[in-house]
């Protein structure tokens, strides 16, 4: 197995070498604000990998990742901010301080307690001020089904949260309801106040369903990634024989196209999406 360390100043070099005079015109060009994309479709590419559970693709989907969080360090290293080296060891620094119960005497009965030292920690030792409320600990910058999910989690830390699961459903078939209410109401206003209800039940809607998500444990955008990958391979399907059979892909021919999902679904069955 090659060395880890030399594995790590190859990528490194490599880096250096295309950001350098004589590198390459595209990554002389790029800045951190322009790779943001890049780190959050490589992020979700990677959980594409991990749910196939196929080692390989895993394995070269962590690589670009690893090459875009050195890229970005570099970047930042080139500007006089701070170095990679300074990145590594900050994060190294703060994990050993994190986990007194590993490098240091504390005892700890569950992951819990991991976690209410951490966010001890964070305050008494690192200096970071208490939020004035829990939810300001959820980053505003998270895609908003993400950020739902966890701005769900911090409210039922703090025990504010459904006793069961058969309220958590009701919630999500009320807040359907609503939608079909708002739909059948468009002599209550203008077309835009209508869009704006309508617009308003499916928020409600969409936050209630994936607090349904959180409360079964089941990340959300990780099940919603699921039925991409699933839809998209059997839209593909679809495709294939409406050419095979040259017909296009139009309305008039919707039965048709119907006929070949329902064939993709039988060569490769599964839940999502029905």
């Amino acid at each position: 197995m090659q060395n880890t360390s030399a594995a790590f100043k190859g990528l490194y070099d490599i880096v250096v070498r295309l950001r350098s005079p004589g590198g390459c015109p595209w990554d002389r060009e790029q800045s951190p604000r322009s790779l943001r994309g890049d780190l959050i479709e490589e992020t979700y590419e990677c959980v594409e990998a991990i749910d196939e559970g196929a080692p390989e693709h895993v394995k070269e989907e962590l690589g670009d990742l690893f090459l875009l969080v050195t890229m970005l360090s570099y970047m930042h290293q080139e500007q006089g901010l701070f170095s990679v080296a300074e990145a590594l060891a900050g994060v190294s620094e703060k994990l050993i301080r994190r986990h007194p119960h590993v490098f240091g005497d504390l005892q700890v009965t569950d992951s819990q307690q991991v976690l209410d030292n951490w966010a001890r920690i964070k305050v008494e030792q690192e200096g970071r001020n208490p939020k004035d409320s829990r939810l300001d600990q959820v980053s505003q910058a998270l895609p908003p089904l993400d950020r739902a999910y966890k701005l769900q989690k911090q409210a039922a830390k703090a025990g504010f949260d459904w006793p069961s699961l058969d309220p958590v459903v009701r919630k999500v078939e009320e807040e359907l309801g609503e939608v079909t209410q708002a739909l059948a109401s468009p002599g209550q206003g203008t077309d835009a106040a209508v869009r704006d209800a309508v617009e308003a039940e499916l928020g409600d809607l969409l936050f209630s369903v994936v607090n349904l998500c959180r409360f079964l444990q089941v990340e959300p955008s990780v099940a919603l990634q699921r039925t991409n990958a699933t839809f998209t391979k059997r839209f593909k399907h679809v495709e294939k024989r409406m050419r095979e059979t040259a017909q296009e892909m139009r309305r008039e021919n919707l039965a048709d196209m119907e006929g070949f999902w329902e064939e993709a679904k039988k060569q490769a069955p599964g839940r999502w999406p029905s």
